[in-house]
C-alpha cells in the first residue's frame, strides 16, 4: 500500500517566463533571469527568514504544476539528447516523475522584508514558470552541496552547448539593459528541442513582457522580432 502525505505550498515564484518554451533547462543557465519568491500569507513572517542574509544561494523545492495530471514514465527522452534516446526517469530531471517535484539552485539577489508582497526573496537564475508553487526553500551549503569531482553522466555530453546571438535589425536595442541581457541569455542557451534543427523554422517565446521571434542558422540565433506581449 502506497503511503501518501500532503505538501503545503509555502510560496509561488514570480518569474519572467509566462510559458514553458524559453524557460532555461536548468537553474543558473541564464543568471540574468530575476524572479521573486512570494510567500503565502500563512508563511509571510520575517522571522522565518532570519539568518538567510548570510547565504549567497538557495535550494528551491517546487512542483511541476503544468504536468501534475499526466502521470509518470519509467523512461523519458531527454530533449538535449535529440529526443531519440530513452533514459531512466531517475537518471534525468524530467517532470514526468512519480512525484512531480523540481529542485533548483538560485542566487539570492535581495531579501526584502517590507515589500508590498510582504517578506520576499528576489533571486537570480531560476528556471521556473511564472506562478509555480514552491514547497520549501533551503540554504545552499558549499561545504556539503559542492562536490568538485562529481560526474554528470550523459548530461556532460551537452553541458557546453551555447549559441551566438545576432540582432541584425536592432530589435533588442531599445529594451532596458536588464531585459535585453535576459533575452540574449535565453537565446544563447538555445530554447529549441535538440531534435528541431530546421533553419527555415521561426520560433517564438514570451519573456519579461516581450514576444521574441528567431531562427537558427549555423549555430547562430537570428532575432526577427521583439515586441511587447500582453498575456
Amino acid at each position: 500500500m502506497e503511503e501518501t502525505f500532503t505538501l503545503r505550498r509555502i510560496a509561488v515564484i514570480r518569474s519572467p517566463f509566462p510559458t514553458k518554451f524559453g524557460i532555461p533547462r536548468q537553474s543558473g543557465r541564464v543568471p540574468e533571469a530575476v524572479s521573486r519568491i512570494v510567500f503565502e500569507p500563512t508563511y509571510r513572517n520575517a522571522d522565518a527568514l532570519r539568518g538567510l542574509e548570510g547565504y549567497s544561494h538557495l535550494w528551491i523545492i517546487w512542483q511541476f504544476s503544468e504536468v501534475n495530471s499526466q502521470g509518470w514514465s519509467p523512461t523519458v527522452r531527454p530533449p538535449r539528447l535529440g529526443g531519440n534516446r530513452r533514459m531512466g526517469v531517475f537518471a534525468t530531471r524530467s517532470p514526468y516523475r512519480p512525484n512531480p517535484l523540481g529542485l533548483s539552485c538560485v542566487r539570492i539577489k535581495e531579501i526584502q522584508l517590507t515589500s508590498e508582497d510582504g517578506p520576499c526573496i528576489d533571486v537570480y537564475g531560476a528556471d521556473l514558470l511564472d506562478g509555480t508553487p514552491i514547497f520549501d526553500i533551503k540554504p545552499y551549503l558549499p561545504t556539503a552541496d559542492c562536490i568538485p569531482d562529481a560526474v554528470g553522466g550523459f548530461a556532460d555530453e551537452v553541458k557546453g552547448h551555447r549559441l551566438s546571438v545576432s540582432d541584425p535589425e536592432g530589435r533588442l536595442g531599445a529594451l532596458p539593459e536588464e531585459t535585453r541581457d535576459l533575452i540574449v541569455g535565453v537565446l544563447a542557451d538555445d530554447p529549441r528541442p535538440a531534435y528541431q534543427n530546421d533553419p527555415a523554422r521561426i520560433y517564438s517565446f514570451e519573456c519579461a513582457g516581450y514576444r521574441v521571434c528567431f531562427f537558427v542558422e549555423n549555430e547562430t540565433v537570428i532575432v526577427t522580432e521583439c515586441s511587447p506581449y500582453v498575456s
